[in-house]
């Protein structure tokens, strides 16, 4: 169910970085109230700041300038530590590389980052959450005895453990083909909608936008469009995104 308070409010955001030719603007003033329980699709070409925001929201970027507020904490306000404990207490991210430890079992690339933040439970956590997107039987296999999908089931798994108010994924798809891609999709709405996650997607597939609860189009470091989602309404065309 979604709440009625936003459970990411941004105001006036910029991220401005440093370059030999001048000042690189990135984010130009973002506006944006997500509620919890939402789940978001956010399009737009290459290097039109989506990845950026998401880095924003997630605490891996501070603001130049703006507020940034994520489950009730100012990010801005927060130093390098705090936002690393505010990121593994409340925020899950799924990126397009798997970014798993080859030396290390399907098993302990999920647990070991539970064991490090001090759950005595976290061998079971894992292989609960590890049952939970089909890998049961695949425990104490290495990334490199993995398929792309299973690699990528293991990188939900781990973001997901900690129970996270908020997941990111950015492009969770865009190093498979696309039955294997669609499948880790299916997977990812069904576990939102267990638990109730609010669920950001950075994404260039507009059909895949367009089956998130609001749809958020980006361009040149600005929200062009902010619109309701769904399968009813109208699709973006793929050109229109790059």
């Amino acid at each position: 169910m979604v709440s009625e308070t936003p459970i990411i409010n941004l105001k006036s955001v910029h991220l401005t970085l440093s370059s030999r030719a001048g000042p690189v603007h990135i984010l130009r003033g973002i506006d944006l109230a997500l509620e919890a329980g939402e789940t978001v699709g956010i399009v737009g070409p290459s290097g039109s700041g989506k990845s950026t925001l998401m880095a924003v929201m997630s605490g891996l970027e501070q603001a130049s300038a703006g507020e940034v507020v994520v489950d009730g904490h100012d990010l801005s306000a927060m130093s390098e530590d705090e936002l690393a404990l505010h990121r593994r207490e409340r925020i899950g991210i799924v990126l397009q590389s798997f970014h798993l430890i080859p030396t290390m079992s399907a098993l302990e690339n999920v647990a070991v980052p539970l064991e490090l933040a001090g759950r005595t439970d976290a061998y079971d956590v894992a292989t609960r959450e590890l049952e939970l997107v089909g890998l049961g039987e695949r425990l104490d296999h290495y990334p490199a005895q993995l398929s792309g999908g299973e690699q990528q089931r293991v990188a939900l798994a781990r973001a997901l453990a900690p129970n996270p108010a908020i997941l990111f994924a950015d492009e969770p798809t865009g190093n498979l083909d696309g039955a294997t891609g669609e499948a880790i999709i299916e997977l990812m709405f069904d576990l939102h909608g267990r638990r109730d996650t609010t669920l950001v997607l950075i994404t260039h597939d507009p059909a895949l936008a367009g089956r998130c609860d609001r749809v958020i189009e980006m361009l040149d470091g600005l929200i062009v469009a902010n619109r309701s989602g769904g399968r009813d309404q109208p699709q973006l065309r793929a050109a229109e995104l790059g």
